[in-house]
């Protein structure tokens, strides 16, 4: 209960001070938000024309100016950040604006290709005013308006937003003083898929053909209509149903393929995962962050089976799978696989960071079957070690599936390829591509060691007690 005051025979209940944030403080004199043209334009949608609440747009200033917001996150149509109140634990905002569908996206986009000026500063890096006429030439509008901002706060006030959230508001102001392009990734499209797109209809209005959309092969098709009706035809006819033998006493029945569109390209990347309607509630135990970048991963899945992946990697223990996806993390890594930095995967997996990274660089060499020579040991046999000594060099010793010559080490699958390992600082390495039984050796496996240990790998990399 807080305490409270006396007021003519009443009483009602006073509020703690807030505590004090960590987040930074702005420069003293009450600076306005947004000093760049985008930042003043934000701040003028949301106290004109987003519509919300304007009761709790003070104080919300009040929290931005003194520190209580910590950094702010901003991705796909949101923006989250922590804020300090009154209560120890700061409260969880999480700030949504309406993304744009593709098909708004591509009219956007076609406006701003048909302008060379603005296409040029793009493509420089620059984001000039004159792309908001662009996007209001088709009917839409780059800072949001009514109903498109919709701000979520943990905490028990009913305001929308509360004063919590309207600071966060008003910080994105000064983010897009920095980075202009980050109100065009609320919309939906970060700034390299955004050039990426303008380069593909620059190139494509060059060559006087018009274009397709991103990543999406194009192709007239065949009406599901015509094509069922075409089938029921030759059916009937007794032309493409019985195969070469035909009715008995009757001709041969003649094959005629029916004129079928082909498959379309799968694209480059994977789709984006769509932005959730609202967060599940906070005692259903999902972590909607997580729960994004999962959906992320089986999207990049999916598209590896559509490439002609042989594994949907549904088949993975749970040991396996989060071997896969901290690869996903490592620098080149697997793309669609939902990225999360090696920390923050290994705290949640509950498992060492270092063994995790080892763990994922034993992944990158071979899958399955590689963890399978970085966990355990085998008995190869005196014949497999001789070849193993043979392939590593003079004085090289072997123990069970296991020959090693200094730093250099070479181990032994189940599937008879040897995969090179080094001695680090904090024990034995995963060192490059296997090579089959009668290969040779790799330059990985016989130059000196010079790779950067993966950002997320702590002070080591992954321990082996062995050898």
């Amino acid at each position: 209960m807080s305490p409270s005051r006396r007021w003519g025979g009443g009483s009602f209940p006073t509020h703690a001070p807030r505590r004090p944030g960590s987040g930074q403080w702005r420069a003293a004199g009450k600076r306005p938000f947004g000093t760049t043209w985008w930042g003043q334009a934000w701040v003028e949608a949301l106290e004109q024309r987003a519509r919300l609440d304007p009761n709790r747009l003070p104080r919300g200033r009040t929290y931005a100016r003194t520190g209580a917001v910590d950094e702010l996150q901003l991705s796909v149509g949101e923006v989250r950040a922590a804020v300090q109140g009154s209560r120890a634990k700061p409260y969880s905002v999480h700030v949504r604006v309406r993304v744009w569908s593709d098909a708004e996206w591509d009219r956007v986009l076609d406006a701003m290709a048909a302008q060379i000026g603005h296409t040029a500063a793009l493509l420089d890096g620059e984001l000039p005013p004159e792309v908001a006429d662009d996007a209001r030439s088709v009917g839409l509008d780059l800072l949001p308006g009514p109903g498109e901002v919709q701000p979520r706060c943990s905490c028990p006030d009913w305001a929308d937003p509360c004063k919590h959230a309207a600071a966060v508001c008003y910080l994105v102001a000064d983010h897009l003083d920095v980075d202009p392009f980050a109100v065009l990734l609320l919309r939906g499209r970060g700034r390299d898929e955004l050039l990426a797109a303008l380069r593909a209809r620059r190139v494509t209005a060059g060559a006087g053909v018009p274009a397709p959309a991103a990543g999406v092969a194009t192709d007239s098709g065949v009406p599901a209509r015509t094509a069922w009706a075409a089938w029921a035809s030759r059916t009937a006819a007794g032309d493409s149903v019985r195969g070469a033998g035909g009715p008995a006493g009757g001709p041969a029945a003649r094959p005629v393929p029916l004129d079928l569109p082909a498959l379309p390209v799968p694209p480059d990347q994977p789709g984006r995962p769509t932005v959730l309607g609202t967060d599940p509630p906070a005692d259903a135990g999902i972590d909607p962050g997580a729960l994004r970048r999962l959906a992320a991963d089986a999207a990049g899945r999916a598209l590896q089976m559509a490439l002609g992946a042989a594994s949907s990697a549904l088949e993975l223990d749970a040991a396996a799978d989060l071997a896969r996806r901290a690869a996903g993390s490592l620098p080149g890594g697997a793309p669609g696989v939902g990225h999360v930095g090696l920390d923050d995967l290994a705290r949640r997996a509950g498992v060492p960071v270092r063994d995790l990274v080892g763990r994922a660089l034993a992944w990158g060499q071979g899958g399955v079957a590689a963890l399978e020579v970085f966990d355990g040991q085998w008995d190869a046999g005196p014949e497999a070690l001789r070849r193993g000594r043979a392939l590593l060099g003079a004085g090289a010793v072997g123990r069970r599936n296991r020959v090693t010559l200094g730093s250099r080490q070479l181990r032994l699958g189940h599937d008879l390829r040897w995969y090179p390992y080094r001695k680090g600082t904090a024990g034995w390495d995963p060192d490059g591509p296997p090579l089959d039984d009668q290969g040779g050796l790799s330059g990985s496996v016989g130059a000196p060691a010079d790779r950067a240990r993966p950002e997320g790998a702590g002070s080591g990399w992954p321990e082996e007690a062995d050898d």
